[in-house]
């Protein structure tokens, strides 16, 4: 059987690692939209495209994301609008608006691509630490709310990924420092954070929902 996915954010990084693991294990039909497809900064783009999607969505991966690094004090009002908003908000209004069908269907997937700062947090991480906490919040709430239907729901928490944003952010300096406290030495490849995904929405997995599922090589061990 052929699974319809739902993919945000697959144009980069992650997403699109997790877009190559999917279309490479076949079985599945993606759909990844473009931002000027689906604005997640936008309601009526929201509804917009739900309302004109052709065909029902088994499985949601809400990838798509944003991480302003910056003391809380030098962020202004519309970044923390953005923020709490690509990182939380639109998610939700994407599953709230996907769960029919699926509750209908008797099955569904859902992932939401967290992160370490959603375990913990750290200096200049607030607005997005508050996100990712929210994001695995509501990943337990829905797990119990949704399993009697068959829905699973996860959430995937990455450390250090080996991503152009990553590299952007940090520092090479400080990248040396960080891959001392990473027990496996070395930051995780997108590929490796995609086949968790991969293995969490196939039928393999019976059993595995309400996780904040932490794949950092050690780093908080």
């Amino acid at each position: 059987m052929i699974r319809n996915v739902l993919l945000t954010g697959a144009s980069r990084g992650i997403g699109e690692a997790i877009k190559k693991c999917l279309i490479t294990s076949g079985g599945y039909n993606i759909i990844s939209p473009k931002r000027r497809e689906l604005d997640l900064c936008n309601d009526l783009s929201i509804k917009k495209y739900i309302d004109n999607l052709k065909t029902n969505i088994d499985i949601l991966i809400n990838n798509a994301g944003i991480n302003n690094i910056e003391y809380i004090e030098n962020v202004d009002t519309m970044t923390i609008q953005e923020m709490i908003t690509v990182n939380l908000i639109s998610p939700i209004k994407l599953i709230k608006s996907l769960i029919p069908d699926m509750k209908k269907n008797k099955f569904g997937r859902i992932i939401n691509i967290s992160s370490i700062w959603g375990i913990r947090s750290k200096e200049k991480r607030g607005l997005y630490s508050a996100a990712k906490f929210g994001i695995n919040g509501i990943t337990k709430a829905l797990a119990r709310e949704l399993g009697t239907y068959n829905i699973l729901v996860n959430s995937v928490c990455p450390g250090y990924v080996n991503t152009d944003l990553t590299k952007k952010n940090i520092p090479q300096a400080e990248q040396e420092k960080i891959l001392k406290d990473i027990p496996l030495g070395r930051f995780a490849e997108p590929v490796e954070i995609a086949k968790l995904v991969e293995f969490l929405i196939s039928e393999n997995n019976t059993y595995i929902t309400g996780q904040s599922l932490i794949i950092d090589g050690g780093f908080l061990s």
